[in-house]
């Protein structure tokens, strides 16, 4: 089935000598395609795949308008056409927002499986990096982006006994009796609520040192790991904290 759909590109991979797999978040959902013989030399002439399709488009988090085929057998999907949807101005130039969107692109490859379509899902994976590309003050963006992500994902934490003295990461609720374990309290737990109810526009007012920061990121990830199976913390979260620090 011929479909044409927005995409963010997630992943991608080099298959054999001149093929491309390419994992992207879609309007219709999580989709991984074949673009076979794109890393030929795009010079050569007379090819009317190549001139409908360019490798620069397939980097981590770029946003595309595609035609793509879409079939039903648990075969590899393939692009039949892509051009930009939205062109970064900063991100492709800005270490700090290119360390951050690398590592949530890895982290949303491990997080999106093969799925149906979630329009508010990918709306908020648009507009979220719409706004990092705009906006300076975004060194706590990816933390925001992470939590308020797990709305989508089914885990965000219930918060209504928000004041509690503890917060049971593994059930997702603040509570006053200590849990065994999997949980935060005392500075953790004050650093955690900071993220609660807010939005981007305010990020720049969290007063967070690199010490901080590092210590909620980890916070989030073993969230993320008690909560979805297989999750792997990704491997650029080392270049992550190498630029911020």
């Amino acid at each position: 089935m011929v479909i044409k759909t927005k995409a963010i590109v997630l992943t991608s991979l080099k298959y054999g000598e001149s093929d491309l797999i390419v994992k992207s978040m879609t309007q219709e959902g999580t989709k991984t395609y074949l673009l076979k013989r794109l890393l030929k030399s795009q010079s050569k002439k007379g090819s009317p795949s190549r001139a409908k399709l360019n490798i620069s488009y397939f980097q981590p988090l770029t946003q595309l308008n595609i035609l793509a085929n879409h079939n039903n057998k648990g075969n590899l999907n393939s692009i039949k056409e892509a051009s930009i949807s939205y062109l970064y101005q900063t991100i492709s130039t800005d270490i700090y927002k290119q360390a951050i969107a690398f590592f949530l692109a890895e982290t949303l490859a491990n997080c999106l499986i093969e799925e149906e379509s979630n329009p508010q899902l990918f709306q908020y994976i648009e507009a979220s990096f719409i706004w990092l590309d705009t906006h300076g003050q975004t060194s706590n963006f990816h933390l925001l982006f992470l939590l308020n992500l797990t709305k989508y994902l089914g885990f965000y934490p219930e918060i209504g006994n928000k004041n509690y003295s503890y917060f049971d990461l593994r059930e997702g609720y603040f509570t006053e009796s200590k849990p065994q374990i999997d949980f935060i309290y005392g500075e953790k737990l004050k650093l955690f609520k900071s993220l609660i109810g807010i939005n981007f526009d305010v990020i720049g007012r969290l007063q967070l040192n690199s010490k901080s920061r590092n210590r909620l990121l980890n916070i989030l990830l073993e969230y993320y790991q008690l909560h979805l199976s297989g999750f792997r913390i990704p491997k650029s979260l080392k270049v992550l904290k190498e630029v911020f620090d």
